[in-house]
C-alpha cells in the first residue's frame, strides 16, 4: 500500500470507502467534514493506494495540545492485511514530527474490532467521559 496526503479529487472514493466500513452517519454530511478538513490545509488527512485504488484513509488532526484521528478506515476486501496499523503508524510519525505529546481518538462503544485493534496497537482506555456539542447541523 502506498500511502499519501489526500487530494482534492480523492474525495468521492473516500466517502465510498467510509460507506463501505460503516463510518458514516446521518448526523455528519462526510463531504463537509472533508471540505473542513481539506480548509485546514495541512498534510495529516492521509490515503492508502493500492495499484492506484484509494483501499484506506485516516484523518489526523493537532490542535496544539494533543493529536486526533478520525476516520480510520479500510475497504472490507483489504482489512486484516496490517493496511491499518500502516496508517496509524504514518499518522502517528506525522503527529510526532510536530511535537505531539499523545493522540486522542473516539470508538464507537459497539465496535469491538476497532477497539481491539487499538488496544493491540497500544491505545489504552482513558478514565474520562467524552461529550460534545454541535455548532452545526449537517
Amino acid at each position: 500500500m502506498k500511502i499519501r496526503s489526500f487530494h482534492a479529487d480523492d474525495a468521492r472514493a473516500v466517502i465510498a470507502l467510509w460507506r463501505a466500513c460503516d463510518l458514516t452517519r446521518p448526523w455528519n454530511d462526510p463531504a463537509k467534514d472533508i471540505d473542513r478538513k481539506v480548509a485546514v490545509a495541512d498534510d495529516l488527512f492521509l490515503v492508502g493506494e493500492v495499484e492506484g485504488v484509494v483501499v484506506a484513509s485516516a484523518m489526523a488532526g493537532y490542535d496544539g495540545h494533543r493529536g486526533w484521528i478520525n476516520y480510520l478506515a479500510v475497504h472490507p476486501d483489504h482489512q486484516r492485511g496490517g493496511f491499518a496499523r500502516e496508517l496509524m503508524d504514518e499518522a502517528e510519525r506525522r503527529l510526532r514530527a510536530r511535537g505531539c505529546p499523545k493522540i486522542n481518538l473516539q470508538v464507537r462503544a459497539s465496535n469491538a474490532a476497532a477497539l481491539a485493534f487499538y488496544d493491540r496497537i497500544g491505545f489504552a482506555t482513558d478514565d474520562v467521559v467524552s461529550m460534545g456539542k454541535r455548532l452545526e447541523i449537517d
